[in-house]
């Protein structure tokens, strides 16, 4: 067969199912600000959702940007970069800072949100706005494709104080956090159970 006739054949089925080309449809994943400077101070936003946990022990997570980006090469340069996590009330925020250049506008001042100083950085910083921001050093950079991998170890992590109960918990899933799945933002929904809730006796 030849290439121009395979590129034709999108979907086969098998069964009572459809086999697509290969592509990514990991969802949902959450939609995260990043945020990034330069050295001389030149700070952006840019929204991601090629994000997750690498290692617990110790803490590390990874995004992936394609390098055309803006951000791409002050965290290049600098090795730092924060994750925000969103939530219903940035949902606006999120998407824009997404299809937005910052080489033509200024993410920050457009979108109202305000700079915070990172506790564990010298360059990137924090969006006050968000719940919780991820300080992020990076390890390494993997360039795979499409989109450069980098893997970072968290340096620090600062979390909203007006999300704490009073027992000292931080209520993380009630502020409302925001998930992107195949083209669409969506909230979290209800609760369905904790962590080990399928063999805890009754």
């Amino acid at each position: 067969m030849k290439n121009t006739d395979k590129k034709k054949i999108i979907a086969k089925k098998a069964g009572n199912r459809q086999i697509w080309k290969a592509g990514n449809m990991l969802y949902p994943l959450p939609a995260v600000m990043v945020s990034a400077s330069d050295k001389e101070g030149n700070s952006n936003i840019l929204t991601v959702a090629w994000t997750g946990t690498v290692c617990s022990d110790p803490a590390m997570l990874y995004i992936s940007v394609r390098p055309e980006r803006y951000s791409y090469h002050m965290i290049r340069e600098t090795g730092e970069f924060v994750v925000n996590l969103t939530t219903e009330e940035l949902a606006f925020a999120t998407d824009w800072c997404g299809v937005k250049s910052g080489r033509d506008v200024d993410k920050w001042k457009e979108m109202k949100l305000t700079k915070g100083e990172a506790a564990k950085l010298k360059f990137a910083p924090v969006i006050l706005e968000s719940p919780v921001n991820i300080e992020c050093q990076v390890t390494e950079v993997r360039e795979l494709g499409s989109h450069h991998m980098f893997l970072a170890r968290v340096a620090a992590v600062q979390a909203d104080e007006k999300y704490m109960n009073k027992k000292g918990k931080f209520e993380l899933n009630s502020t409302g956090l925001l998930a992107y799945s195949h083209g669409e933002y969506l909230g979290l929904g209800k609760e369905l159970g904790g962590f080990g809730f399928s063999v805890k006796k009754r």
